[in-house]
């Protein structure tokens, strides 16, 4: 029988649809084809023990399981769930005609546990863009995905509280969150704040400046003068998020897996204060699956490098281009993705080696 379910990528901030055909026919073996990388290609061990936990079983069938589209490598664990609940569905299981009506998530523990997963607020918001019902997810994921409105969040906690919801035996109420309510209530909320300090009024002033026609600063003073000390208050005086910078910060966060768990919207500008032997990929972002670097995890907020003198070279030479475009192109043979960086870059040194 073949049965289909969706789950999704994310490709730089954005993500796509997956759709994960799974066909269950007479022979043996298990086939897992459509470009997976080693944690999907492991998803066998970890499904099989977890429908065995709540009283399943993994087909002795021929088990051919295809992720559409075919040429595009995907990556990570987080399409256990939806291939288990294929599976299932395909061996007849699980009857239910809700499966194409949700794009499933999660990652599967041994005992069917489902744990947390990263990018999923820009996972439902293309859930709702190409007309999913709602996105069925890992608890502790709800309140970011609620974000995104007109989208049933239905969260579970385990791999039998899924197949109950679909077969309709446990009615599961979708996580709602009122963006607006909680954007204004949370956007003050700062852990350092301007007015705390005390006297150097002339480097607040100067600060005070910067903030205002966001301009980039250096600050050069000894050791204990409070270089650091006011480079963390600085977000505080800069003018607060709009919802619309809040929700591409926290798209950018959540693929990163910065996102804390239960964490929804960011509302408050980013800082962020990478150690000076941080790495040139690091900074800018990169990698196979290429993610976001410091300078995007700190768009629309501030990036602070203390010890300015004791980053490599190349690390500063390769900021050149995202101080001046506000954004930084990661190029592949295979495709070429682009990051948001439009940071307040605040900077601070010694007057001399010594100290």
């Amino acid at each position: 029988m073949l049965v289909k379910t969706f789950g999704s990528a994310v490709q730089g901030v954005n993500a796509f649809t997956i759709t994960i055909e799974v066909n269950v026919s007479p022979g043996t073996k298990y086939f897992l084809v459509g470009l997976p990388d080693n944690a999907i290609k492991e998803s066998e061990q970890r499904i099989e023990s977890a429908l065995k936990h709540h009283g399943y079983r993994m087909p002795r069938q021929k088990v051919v399981i295809n992720m559409a589209p075919a040429n595009v490598r995907k990556e990570g664990s987080a399409y256990d769930l939806p291939i288990a609940l294929g599976i299932l569905a395909a061996s007849e299981q699980l009857l239910t005609d809700h499966l194409e009506r949700y794009l499933i998530m999660g990652e599967l523990a041994l005992d069917g546990e489902v744990r947390p997963i990263k990018g999923v607020l820009p996972i439902a918001i293309q859930a709702r863009k190409e007309g999913f019902k709602g996105i069925i997810l890992p608890r502790q994921n709800t309140q970011e995905a609620a974000i995104v409105n007109n989208l049933d969040v239905i969260g579970v906690a385990n791999l039998k509280e899924a197949i109950d919801f679909l077969r309709g035996d446990l009615k599961i109420d979708p996580v709602k969150i009122d963006t607006r309510d909680l954007f204004q209530v949370t956007m003050h909320q700062y852990t350092a704040d301007f007015a705390d300090v005390q006297g150097q009024e002339n480097i607040k002033r100067a600060l005070e400046i910067a903030a205002a026609g966001g301009h980039n600063v250096i600050m050069i003073g000894p050791p204990g003068a409070g270089k650091t000390m006011l480079a963390k208050r600085l977000p505080s005086i800069l003018p607060p998020l709009t919802l619309h910078e809040a929700l591409e910060t926290t798209k950018i966060h959540s693929v990163a897996g910065k996102l804390g768990a239960q964490s929804s919207l960011m509302a408050q500008r980013p800082f962020r204060a990478p150690h000076h032997t941080i790495s040139d990929v690091a900074l800018v972002g990169g990698g196979g699956n290429p993610q976001p670097g410091e300078i995007s995890l700190s768009h629309n907020g501030v990036l602070f490098l203390d010890e300015l003198p004791e980053f490599k070279r190349t690390v500063l030479e390769v900021m050149r281009q995202p101080l001046e475009e506000r954004r930084v192109s990661i190029s592949r043979a295979r495709l070429t993705i682009d990051f948001p960086a439009n940071f307040m870059l605040v900077a601070s040194m010694n007057p001399c080696p010594c100290g």
